[in-house]
């Protein structure tokens, strides 16, 4: 599958359309050039890799009590180090990020997650390796 947005929900945005077509197509043409016998030289790529969703702070009867803080609002897949803004209070407390590695939050503030107790997503850039690739023929 591929997800490709940030949208809203229920919306068709011709933007994000586009670069959903070019993604299917790049997969596409590696998948023929692959069957071709094309040989792929070993190569390394930085992807994010889910650590753990978290949740808003909550009251004792699970009520949001703070909301994304204004400076990570938008600000999907950059850093996130320790004591940055992280949330804010209905009473204007700032909650920073209490963590000992930078993360690299995703989905934020994502109206679809609300429901499942999701503030974020958090990410750690990785590198992956891969060794050269060519279909072998027997």
């Amino acid at each position: 599958g591929v997800e490709v947005g940030p949208q809203p929900q229920g919306v068709a945005r011709a933007d994000v359309l586009d670069k959903m077509r070019k993604i299917v197509k790049h997969g596409l043409d590696f998948v023929q050039l692959f069957n071709e016998g094309k040989e792929f030289p070993p190569c390394t790529i930085e992807v994010f890799k889910i650590m753990e969703k978290v949740d808003y702070p909550r009251n004792k009867n699970g009520e949001i009590i703070a909301i994304i803080h204004p400076k990570l609002q938008d600000q999907d897949w950059q850093p996130l180090k320790n004591g940055d803004p992280q949330f804010l209070t209905l009473d204007g407390e700032v909650i920073p990020y209490q963590g000992d590695c930078t993360v690299y939050p995703t989905f934020i503030n994502e109206a679809a997650y609300y429901e499942k107790k999701q503030a974020f997503v958090k990410t750690e850039k990785i590198k992956l390796s891969a060794k050269h690739l060519r279909l072998s023929v027997s």
